[in-house]
């Protein structure tokens, strides 16, 4: 297999063959080395190549015509970059162009669907009366996920928040030092928790809260409440500024509360 796309040389080598394919006879390396963007010299080294390899003959001055090997060189390696681009448009931005949803219902594929955020997730029904539609892309049983291209419309999301409670470091009390009510009563309202050090953990764990992560808390509050959830983020005095910052550089409403 030729492959033209492996380096900048035999990239080049293809170009100027294709150049001389569309001039031949009368080929002009001055033209063909801006039409390329290499010198007049490189141009004449690349074409004695040619000729020496056999895919290209020279006729006379300045005259050159690309032989039958030659021209099977150009299909082969016109087939290598067809298949490259079919691969970047179909599979490369293709995938791109996609997004999984959890179907609601049945779907079937080519079917248009309704899309809308619920519990943080992306989900999809079938019909078209939502503010964002698209059309799916796969069968899809009711509760698994379908593909969905062919986006349309923008999907109703109010952004959520982020209440930071905090929890004092061991040397100041730790866990011992939170009533578990305070816990409870601020998790209990919101979507999801997170928890930032061990005597946030601890706390959490003492009122019977679990949370859904105990590292990264801040990214994972901030990517929720651009979800549209409301996430408490229990942490220790000492990781309270890296959470908010996280949430600050994300554009996140947050409140801090003190223990």
């Amino acid at each position: 297999m030729v492959d033209v796309l492996d380096n900048k040389r035999a990239a080049t080598r293809f170009r100027i063959l294709v150049q001389i394919a569309e001039r031949q006879p009368a080929v002009s390396q001055g033209e063909i080395a801006e039409e390329v963007g290499v010198t007049s010299q490189a141009v004449s080294e690349y074409i004695r190549e040619l000729v020496d390899d056999g895919l290209v003959e020279k006729e006379g001055r300045s005259r050159y015509r690309v032989t039958n090997e030659g021209v099977d060189w150009l299909f082969r390696a016109a087939d290598d970059v067809r298949r490259f681009a079919d691969h970047v448009t179909g599979d490369v931005l293709g995938a791109m162009s996609e997004a999984a949803y959890i179907a609601t219902d049945d779907i079937e594929e080519g079917e248009t669907v309704s899309l809308f955020v619920e519990d943080g997730l992306l989900h999809a029904s079938p019909g078209d009366e939502g503010p964002a539609t698209g059309v799916a892309t796969t069968d899809a049983e009711a509760g698994t996920d379908v593909g969905v291209t062919s986006f349309e419309g923008v999907m109703d999301l109010e952004p959520g928040s982020v209440t930071v409670l905090q929890v004092p470091t061991v040397r100041s009390g730790g866990s011992r030092a939170v009533d578990d009510s305070t816990i409870t009563r601020h998790c209990d309202d919101d979507d999801r928790v997170v928890a930032a050090g061990v005597e946030a953990v601890v706390a959490c764990r003492r009122a019977d809260v679990d949370p859904i992560v105990t590292f990264a808390a801040g990214e994972v509050a901030a990517e929720g409440a651009e979800r549209g959830l409301h996430v408490t983020a229990v942490t220790t005095t000492d990781e309270v500024g890296r959470i908010t910052d996280t949430l600050r550089d994300a554009g996140v409403s947050y409140e801090v509360l003190e223990d």
